[in-house]
């Protein structure tokens, strides 16, 4: 009996040690454990489809629709967008748009760079400097624009300084041809400080060891950024190009303050025309078209930039 008893429990001891010996396979975490992990962000995902995408969704709808905002509407299929290629001053504001876009896009980063290029190192008070330059891009855009709308009137201080060397004043924002320049001119001041810190975070991944050797043999300052410095920051070239061209594509407010689309559609744009259309003639259909068409511009020419910017090795590969 004894001996029964004994032989029992070394077989239960080494039962008990081969299991310890066993490698335990990856615990598996419960459905309410894993679903605890994200629950706490569908809240905001569902306000995020809700408010963006099922309204981006209802308002492409209603670009194919004549509905006025309230009451029923007819399926017009493509009539609102034809209309809107045949209608000569709503060509005008795109052609306006596109002509902001691009302006804004090639003179922000070029001044943004050069600003990044002179503030990187060397100057002692590059900071104080640097918080100066950067200052007018926390200021709300509607005040930026008043205050240069100031500037601007025919007996403000620009028309001041430039009849005190004997030029003639200008209506600067009274003239179809000079008032686009002052609404890009109000655009490029205001967001050069946000470029110029995009192209200061990628300086400061450029080593200072590769820029010196390659001053060692002989390369000058222009050779230096063209093959070692603008080759390294091409991630922040993409960034601030695609962002210039999005946020000139669908300017808005400084139109608004400076000229709201005068003199005679001078300054109109897609996004203002959307406005007005929608909430102010109350064709929220054809509203939507031009939301719509805005939206595939945006579209395109970002996708079209990004291809453009890429790195080199992945256009190799």
């Amino acid at each position: 009996m004894v001996t029964q008893m004994v032989t029992e429990t070394e077989v239960i001891t080494t039962a008990r040690s081969v299991g310890r010996g066993r490698p335990r396979g990856p615990r598996t975490k419960s459905y309410h454990v894993r679903l605890g992990s994200w629950w706490w962000a569908l809240p905001a995902l569902v306000l995020v489809l809700v408010v963006i995408y099922a309204s981006t969704v209802a308002g492409g709808f209603y670009a194919f629709t004549n509905w006025t905002g309230v009451g029923d509407w007819d399926f017009v299929g493509l009539k609102n967008f034809v209309k809107i290629f045949q209608t000569p001053e709503l060509v005008g504001s795109l052609w306006n748009t596109l002509f902001l876009a691009f302006g804004f896009l090639i003179f922000t980063n070029i001044l943004g760079l050069l600003f990044a290029l002179a503030l990187n190192r060397g100057l002692k008070s590059r900071y104080v400097l640097r918080t100066l330059v950067f200052m007018p891009v926390v200021v709300s855009p509607i005040a930026v624009s008043y205050i240069w709308k100031f500037i601007f009137d025919y007996n403000g201080p620009l028309n001041q300084f430039v009849s005190s060397f004997g030029m003639p004043k200008q209506n600067w924002l009274a003239s179809p041809t000079l008032a686009i320049w002052c609404v890009l001119v109000v655009l490029v001041w205001q967001n050069i400080g946000f470029i110029m810190v995009t192209y200061l975070a990628g300086l400061a991944t450029v080593p200072v060891e590769m820029e010196e050797a390659a001053a060692i043999d002989g390369a000058g300052a222009f050779r230096r950024f063209r093959y070692v410095v603008l080759p390294m920051i091409q991630p922040s070239v993409a960034i601030a190009t695609t962002l210039t061209l999005i946020q000139g594509l669908r300017v808005f407010d400084q139109v608004v303050a400076l000229t709201n689309g005068g003199p005679a559609g001078a300054t109109q744009t897609l996004a203002l025309e959307v406005y007005n259309w929608a909430f102010t003639y109350q064709q929220f259909g054809f509203g939507a078209a031009l939301a719509l068409v805005l939206s595939l511009l945006i579209l395109v020419f970002s996708i079209g930039q990004q291809y453009a910017t890429r790195d080199r090795s992945q256009k190799e590969a």
